[in-house]
């Protein structure tokens, strides 16, 4: 499970083994939400309301470096790290 990115608390992780559609965790306290790259759109879990929103905009900053993960960990090789939301 590779960390990609920490920010104000939250921790971005994705699974090499995960299932479609190409998403990554975010984790937050106690909280975890389960992120769609391409919309962006919450599958599954929960994060309070604000970092939630900083999760959503960080991955419409990073769309196209988080599918390049997901695709990376796909074909067994380790993701980049991502550069957190500022």
């Amino acid at each position: 499970m590779p960390e990609l990115s920490r920010f104000f608390g939250i921790v971005i992780t994705m699974y090499a083994r995960d299932h479609p559609p190409a998403h990554f965790h975010a984790r937050y306290g106690d909280n975890e939400a389960l992120i769609e790259i391409e919309t962006s759109r919450l599958l599954r879990g929960q994060l309070p309301r604000r970092a939630l929103a900083m999760v959503e905009e960080w991955c419409e900053l990073h769309r196209p470096e988080l599918q390049a993960a997901w695709d990376s960990l796909r074909q067994g090789t380790s993701p980049n790290r991502i550069a957190p939301l500022e």
